[in-house]
Order: C-alpha cells, then structure tokens, then sequence
C-alpha cells in the first residue's frame, strides 16, 4: 500500500487516534500500556500527538504499534478517504465509547479498501446513487423505485443487497456487534462512494433490511420536519419499498385482503428476504390489510413466540466480498505483506490456503481477541486440530515419556 513517509503531524495524530479508539482503549489505558513496555508518555503528550501538534517520537510510535496490535506504518499511511458519517442507528445502551470504536473500525476499513481500489483499479469511477427529494410518504416509495431502476435491479426478488451495493460501487463494512445493540451505520466517503455498515451478527433478512434502510437515509433528500423517530420510522418504509415495490406486493398478496395467513408470508420471506413482521407492515402500509388485522397478526407472533425468531429462516447472500476480492489480489501482486492484510481484515490469513498454517496461529492474538467470541472458539478448536498429532502417541512429545531420570542428567565432564 502507498505510503507517504513524510513527517506529518497532522496525519500522524489522526491515525494514532484511530487505532487508539479502533483498539477500544482510552487515552489512560494507552499511556498505562505504554508504561508497562517502558515508554514514557502522559496523557497531555498522547492528547497533543493525537491533535497534530508535534511528530511523536519513533519509540513512541513502536509502542503504541505493539499496544494498538497494528504495523508502525499504520501511522504514516497517507490519508485515502475523507468520510462523512450520516446516520447511525443504535440501542439506547450502546454508549458513546462503543459508538466511536465503531466508527474509528468502519473508517479504518473505508480508508484501506478506497485506497486498495485506487491501487487496483484506477480506472473505476464511482458513480453516486440517485437521489431523490421526498417532501411525504408517498415520495418514498418513488425514491426507492428510482434506486432500483438506478441500479437495473428491475422488479424480482433482489439476491443480493449487498452486492447491489458493491456491484454500483458502494463499500459495506461488518461491525462486531455480541450484545445486538447496533442497528446500522450509513455516511459518505470523498462526498461520493455510499458507504453502510452493518452488523456481522445478524440473520440475513435483518442484514437486507438494515442495508436498505442505511441506503434510505443515503438517497432520500427529506424536505420535511421530521423528529429522529419518524425519520427513522420513512427509513423503515424505504427498505421495504426496496425489497418488494408496491407493484410486487401487490401482485403477491392482492390488492385488499381480509385475512393474511402465517404459511402465505413464511414462503414470501424466504422468496424476497422480508421478514414475515416486515410484510405485515407492508401490507398495512400499502392498505392491502387493515391497521387492526396487523395488530392481531403481531399479536399472535407474539404469543407464539415469533417476533425475535421467525419460524423459518432466509438463506441469501449477503456478505461483503469486494474488500477481501482486493486483498487477496493486493497480496498476489505484492502491494501487501500477509501481516498488512491481516491487520487490515482479521481472518484473512485463513483463507490463503497454505499448508501447514493453523488459522488462529496465523493471527497475532490481539486480532484474535477481537473477532467474535464463537468466531474465536472455532479457529481455536480448527489451531488444535492442526497440532493433534503432535500430542498423540508417537508424537513428537511422546519421546519424553520414555526418557528416564538419568535422561534428565547433564552428561559427565
């Protein structure tokens, strides 16, 4: 990756601050690890470095490299992307520490994969989605028509949402999210490449329906006073007006109904990727259902147990694959070294194919510490696999079983 080794304060600091937060450590917790390696360095100091006030020292940057889990050249990279974040959508409970981390990773990632594909493919020209000025509810379901034709998805079943989004140029980035507090995150990088993330840990049909709604926030120009809820509230109506038109819903359920059938949106789920919850409210938005034969209906998902986990699952495909397509070329063309791509997208090590190497051991173990906790147990259970056989009988432990005390003794002078 391009580097630019020039002493530059202000650039420094940023990606010091960026690893800091993308690290989950405060600017006490730095400076304590730094002492306990022996590097001297108060708060004041990290604070001015951070700002751009002065160059950090080179023992200093080999410091917070160890402590942030990160190469030194992190910290001198050269600035690929400005990125404007938009909308973030969250649990009450999902502090602000936890929101700026999430956001210092997603830029971290945004930065790397714009500079990549710069290196790679410098001939691509990302185009903007189509934006549209929506002035009442009716404009939402325009706007997401225009966007579908924008993007030539026609009116089937969207197989991909996510690579809708890298296919027209767009970055999307998975976030760690264990306790379910993140919804999802939608801004712009250089004021023209869409960029949403989302959460790694959810099913597919949340995944679309968060992917649809950041793209909501991204090309739906509201003209309106709205609060944030109601915002939130057209985003919601954006998604499922993205994954199933009007037309198509239509067309799928009739145009009025007096009753709705749990098998009916079962098979509808899995055709489309809509959760079953998510076509009541869409039948109840489009006026094909009455208001209160959707209360009935959530009512008795509810008591079935259905509103968190539907009775039957969407299986598409929908996780990110540009940003690993680019590092895996950026390493068979040498732009990378295997620790730079590790750094870059923990796991990737795995997936290179080489013999021998145990994907958690190929791994530093702050990079394995942050990947999730069921992500973790499997690399490590797949690491002990690797190195069996080595404590099996006949192993290359095993000779020590055999030896005796005398074995153990120094051979006389």
């Amino acid at each position: 990756m391009k580097r630019d080794f020039v002493n530059n304060p202000e650039r420094i600091g940023r990606h010091m601050r960026q690893g800091r937060i993308a690290a989950g450590l405060t600017q006490d917790e730095a400076v304590g690890e730094l002492e306990e390696r022996g590097i001297s360095l108060t708060k004041a100091g990290l604070s001015k470095y951070e700002r751009g006030g002065s160059a950090p020292k080179p023992t200093v940057l080999r410091g917070l490299a160890a402590v942030y889990g990160v190469e030194v050249g992190f910290f001198l990279e050269e600035a690929g992307v400005e990125v404007e974040w938009l909308a973030f959508r969250k649990a009450a409970k999902l502090g602000k520490t936890a929101q700026e981390r999430m956001k210092a990773i997603a830029e971290s990632q945004v930065d790397a994969f714009v500079t990549l594909r710069r290196a790679l493919e410098p001939w691509r020209q990302t185009e903007s989605p189509a934006c549209t000025t929506v002035r009442e509810i009716d404009d939402i379901e325009t706007a997401a028509l225009t966007l579908r034709r924008h993007w030539d998805l026609g009116m089937q079943p969207i197989e991909s949402v996510t690579g809708a989004i890298e296919d027209s140029g767009g970055i999307v980035v998975e976030l760690d999210d264990d306790q379910d507090l993140f919804g999802g995150l939608s801004g712009w990088a250089d004021d023209a490449t869409p960029i949403v993330a989302v959460s790694r840990a959810v099913t597919d049909d949340r995944r679309r329906f968060s992917l649809a709604h950041e793209l909501g926030h991204l090309v739906m120009n509201i003209e309106a006073d709205l609060d944030e809820k109601t915002e939130e509230r057209w985003a919601h109506r954006f998604a499922a007006a993205f994954l199933v038109p009007a037309e198509v819903a239509r067309r799928e359920l009739g145009e009025r109904r007096r009753h709705l059938d749990f098998r009916e949106l079962m098979l509808l789920k899995q055709k489309h990727g809509l959760s079953m919850a998510a076509w009541i409210f869409r039948a109840s938005d489009l006026g094909i259902i009455e208001q209160a034969h959707a209360r009935t209906l959530f009512a008795e998902m509810g008591q079935r147990g259905w509103r968190r986990h539907e009775p039957v699952d969407f299986e598409g495909e929908e996780q990110p694959t540009k940003f690993r397509q680019l590092i895996f070329r950026a390493l068979a063309e040498g732009i990378l070294s295997r620790t730079q791509a590790e750094r870059l997208c923990p796991g990737v090590s795995r997936d290179t194919g080489d013999d021998g190497v145990s994907p958690a051991t190929a791994m530093d173990p702050r990079s394995l510490h942050r990947l999730p906790r069921t992500e973790r147990e499997r690399l490590i259970e797949q690491a002990a696999a690797v190195v069996e056989k080595d404590y099996r009988n006949g192993g290359s432990l095993s000779g020590f079983d055999a030896m005796t005390e005398e074995d153990h003794a120094d051979d006389p002078l």
